[in-house]
């Protein structure tokens, strides 16, 4: 279902340059449930709007089914976002109409589209436990039913990829639970593939797979669920480190002016501040600290 390969996105500016993704790896199969997490500023915001066909990448490789996304145009991007992809963000703002029925909010996309299906509209919300909801205004239901409005206004289009971004990220653990719960049973009902967006390591033991953007600029990390992993309270209870399975692997981008992007682990490593040394053998370049400095 997705392909990324070397996957990088700089933002630019007339005298900056931010690689928000550099050289990321990722390979979802079709009907995976899988989260990726990562600390605030990690990239992976960044990468689930590549995903959803609201940001290009700069470089690299990103494919979702059939879609290369670093190669469509403006009018295959639309085709792609309502054919393919639904989103779930953290802000209810964004997927709901305050003067709507919970109804008519999953009827809107429909609308736009020129295909209005009343009966799957209320199959939606009965699929997410709102049936005896549905006509309620917004401002009638909680903040967790709404997230759950959310999640059916995303199903609108009967994608075949739902990216969510910080789905349980404004809900208790009560809620949180249920909304992992319509995921699973969604993913396992209809087959579709499910990529969550979080910076909560608890989900690790509700989802299928977990891929760890570390660092954010430099690197991922490939985390396998260990079978062993169980649940308790509602929470993962997750194993040592040694029973989890990691392949790690990091790149450097350069920029327009020949400037490497180190990652800042390796520099602290090697107690490297603001110089190093930097030599050339014929087939690879080796940084290492100055030899004043005792390196």
């Amino acid at each position: 279902m997705i392909d990324c390969e070397g996957l990088v996105k700089i933002y630019k500016t007339d005298d900056l340059e931010v690689v928000a993704l550099q050289g990321l790896n990722l390979k979802v199969e079709d009907g995976e449930l899988m989260a990726i997490i990562g600390n605030s500023g990690s990239g992976k915001s960044t990468l689930l709007n590549i995903l959803g066909g609201l940001d290009r990448p700069s470089a690299g490789q990103v494919k979702v089914g059939p879609w290369d996304l670093l190669k469509i145009t403006e009018e295959e991007t639309v085709q792609y976002k309502r054919e393919t992809v639904g989103f779930i963000w953290q802000n209810n703002a964004r997927n709901l109409l305050p003067y709507l029925s919970a109804l008519e909010n999953v009827e809107m996309p429909m609308m736009l589209s020129g295909k209005v299906d009343r009966a799957y509209a209320k199959q939606l919300l009965d699929w997410v436990g709102l049936k005896d909801r549905m006509h309620n205004k917004l401002h009638q239901l909680s903040g967790g039913e709404q997230q759950r409005v959310a999640i059916a206004i995303s199903l609108s289009n009967r994608p075949k990829l739902l990216l969510a971004d910080e789905p349980t990220g404004s809900v208790d653990t009560t809620t949180s639970d249920m909304i992992m719960g319509i995921f699973r049973r969604l993913n396992r009902e209809i087959g579709i593939t499910v990529v969550i967006v979080t910076h909560d390591l608890t989900l690790a033991g509700k989802v299928d797979r977990v891929v760890a953007i570390r660092d954010g600029l430099t690197s991922t990390e490939f985390i396998k669920r260990n079978p062993n992993i169980t649940l308790g309270g509602g929470e993962a209870e997750l194993p040592a480190a040694s029973g989890l399975q990691t392949v790690h692997e990091a790149y450097v981008v350069v920029d327009r002016v020949g400037r490497l992007q180190v990652p800042k682990e390796y520099l602290s490593a090697l107690s490297i501040k603001d110089k190093a040394t930097m030599e050339f053998d014929g087939e690879r370049i080796i940084i290492t600290p100055p030899k004043s400095l005792g390196g």
